[in-house]
C-alpha cells in the first residue's frame, strides 16, 4: 500500500475511541428509564423525586456540552476526552455505592459533565481528518457516529432491563466503569496531541464571562421547565435577564463563546437546532413515559419493558445503515417527522390489554423516527456549522436535544401526576401530536435541507 493512499485515508485508529466516547452520554440518558421504578422502591422515593435522576444529568449535559465543545475547538480533543471519561468512571463508582437517592442524583450530575466531551471530540476529529484527507463529506463516518451516539440511546432501556434483572439497579451505574476504562486506554493510545501554539501567534481567549452567563441562562430556564409553577416564574425572569446580558456580551466580545452574529446569519442551522428540540421531545417522552406506562399499567417487569424496546433498536440500526452512505438529509428528516406523528397517534389506541403486535409497531415507528431524525440533524449541523466551531456547534445540538428531553420529562410528570395510567398516556399523546405537527411545519418548507449533502454548503462565510 502506497504512502499516498495511507495519508489520504481516514485514520481508522481514531474510530474506536471516537465511537465509544460518544456512547457514554446517550447510553446513560436512556438506561435510567427502566431503573426509575426499582430505585424508587429501594429508597422509598416518589416519582417526582426520582425524576431528578433524569433531570440532573440533562441539566449538566445541556450546559456542559457546548462549553466543552468550545474548549475542544480551541485546545483539541485529547485532554478533555481523557478528563471527561475519567470523571464518568468515578461517577459510576459513586452510583454503585450510593447510600441515598440524593447521592445518586449527584452521581448522575457528574455523569452528565463527564460524558460531555465524547460527542464534540468525535465531530472535531471527523472535521480535522476531513481537512487532512480532502474528504469534506464523510457520510459513512457520520453514519457510524449517529449509530454510536444517537442510536445507542435506543438500546439503553434494553441493556438496563437485562442489567436490573441480573444485578439490580446498581448495575446500571456499574457499567460506566469498564466503559470509562476502555475510553481512557483507547484515548491515551490513539487520540492525537494538540500541536503546541506558535509563540508569536495570539492565543485564543476563553470567554469565561460568556460561558458563565450561558450557564445561568440555561440552568434557570431548565429548572423552571423541570418544575413549572406560578411560584417559580422568577426563574424565567432570571433566565431572560441573563440571556439579554449574554447577548450583549457575545456581540461585543472579540472571541465569543457563541458567535451570535454568525449564528444569526445562519437560519438553516437555527432551524436544525429547533427541529432537534422538537424531535427529542417526542423521542424521550416515548423512552421515559411509555416505558413507565408499560410497567405500571401494562404490568411488565423492567426486563420485559426493556426487551420491548428491542424492535426500536433494530429498526434504528437498520434505517441508519441503509441510508447512512447517502449524505442528503431532507428526505430523512421528512420521513422521520411523519414517523413520529404515526408513533404518537398509535398511543391513542393503547389500553391495559393492548396486544404485543401494537407495542411492537409503536417501537418500529419510533425506530424509524430516531434513526432518520438523529442522522439527519447531525449531518445537517456538520454541513451548516462554521468549520472553526464544529465541536461547539455539535455541543449546541446536544443542548437543544436535551432541552427537548427536559420538556418531555416535564410533560410526562404533568400528565402522569396521578400515575402512569392510560388516560395520562392519551393526554401525553395529544401534546406530542402538537409537537410533531410543529416539527413537520419546521421541516417541510425548509429548502436549505435539499442542499445539505448535495455538495452545496450552508456554512456562513467568515468575514
Amino acid at each position: 500500500m502506497s504512502r499516498t493512499h495511507v495519508t489520504d485515508a481516514f485514520d481508522r485508529r481514531l474510530i474506536a475511541p471516537m465511537m465509544l466516547g460518544a456512547t457514554l452520554n446517550p447510553v446513560n440518558t436512556s438506561m435510567i428509564a427502566v431503573s426509575l421504578v426499582p430505585i424508587g422502591l429501594a429508597f422509598g422515593a416518589s416519582p417526582s423525586e426520582t425524576a431528578w435522576l433524569v433531570s440532573g444529568l440533562y441539566l449538566a449535559t445541556a450546559v456542559g456540552q457546548p462549553v466543552v465543545g468550545r474548549l475542544v475547538d480551541v485546545h483539541g480533543p485529547r485532554r478533555l476526552y481523557l478528563a471527561g471519561t475519567a470523571l464518568a468512571g468515578l461517577a459510576g463508582i459513586l452510583g454503585m455505592l450510593a447510600p441515598s437517592l440524593w447521592v445518586l442524583v449527584i452521581a448522575r450530575v457528574l455523569l452528565g459533565f463527564g460524558t460531555c466531551a465524547g460527542y464534540p471530540a468525535a465531530m472535531y476529529l471527523i472535521r480535522s481528518e476531513g481537512r487532512r484527507t480532502g474528504q469534506d463529506s464523510p457520510a459513512s463516518l457520520l453514519a457510524l457516529l449517529a449509530i454510536a451516539s444517537q442510536i445507542v440511546a435506543v438500546v439503553g432501556p434494553t441493556i438496563a432491563g437485562v442489567l436490573v434483572g441480573l444485578g439490580g439497579w446498581r448495575a446500571v451505574f456499574a457499567v460506566n466503569v469498564p466503559l470509562a476504562v476502555a475510553c481512557l486506554v483507547l484515548g491515551a493510545l490513539r487520540l492525537p496531541r494538540h500541536p503546541a501554539p506558535d509563540a508569536d501567534a495570539p492565543r485564543p481567549r476563553t470567554d469565561l464571562l460568556g460561558i458563565a452567563l450561558f450557564a445561568v441562562t440555561l440552568t434557570t430556564l431548565l429548572l423552571f421547565l423541570m418544575s413549572p409553577s406560578t411560584g417559580h416564574w422568577y426563574l424565567v425572569l432570571v433566565a431572560v435577564a441573563a440571556a439579554a446580558v449574554f447577548a450583549v456580551r457575545e456581540l461585543r466580545a472579540t472571541s465569543p463563546f457563541v458567535d451570535l452574529r454568525v449564528l444569526g446569519g445562519n437560519p438553516a442551522l437555527v432551524a436544525t437546532y429547533v427541529r432537534a428540540l422538537l424531535t427529542f421531545t417526542i423521542g424521550y417522552a416515548f423512552i421515559y413515559g411509555y416505558t413507565q406506562w408499560l410497567q405500571e399499567t401494562r404490568g411488565l417487569t423492567p426486563t420485559q419493558a426493556g426487551l420491548l424496546m428491542l424492535p426500536m433498536f433494530v429498526t434504528t440500526i437498520a434505517v441508519t445503515a441503509l441510508t447512512g452512505r447517502n449524505g442528503a438529509v431532507r428526505a430523512k428528516l421528512v420521513v422521520a417527522a411523519l414517523a413520529q406523528v404515526v408513533q404518537v397517534a398509535l398511543f391513542l389506541a393503547l389500553g391495559a390489554d393492548s396486544g404485543i403486535w401494537l407495542l411492537v409497531l409503536i417501537a418500529v415507528a419510533g425506530g424509524v423516527a430516531m434513526g432518520l431524525g438523529g442522522l439527519g440533524n447531525q449531518n445537517a449541523v456538520y454541513h451548516q456549522s462554521d468549520a472553526e466551531r464544529t465541536a461547539s456547534s455539535a455541543g449546541l445540538l446536544r443542548t437543544f436535544s436535551y432541552l427537548g428531553a427536559i420538556v418531555a420529562a416535564a410533560a410526562t410528570g404533568e400528565f402522569f401526576a396521578d400515575g402512569a395510567d392510560t388516560p395520562g398516556l392519551h393526554r401525553l399523546a395529544v401534546f406530542l401530536l402538537v409537537v410533531g405537527g410543529i416539527c413537520l411545519v419546521v421541516t417541510l418548507p425548509d429548502r436549505s435541507l435539499a442542499r445539505v449533502g448535495a455538495g452545496v454548503s450552508d456554512r456562513p462565510r467568515r468575514r
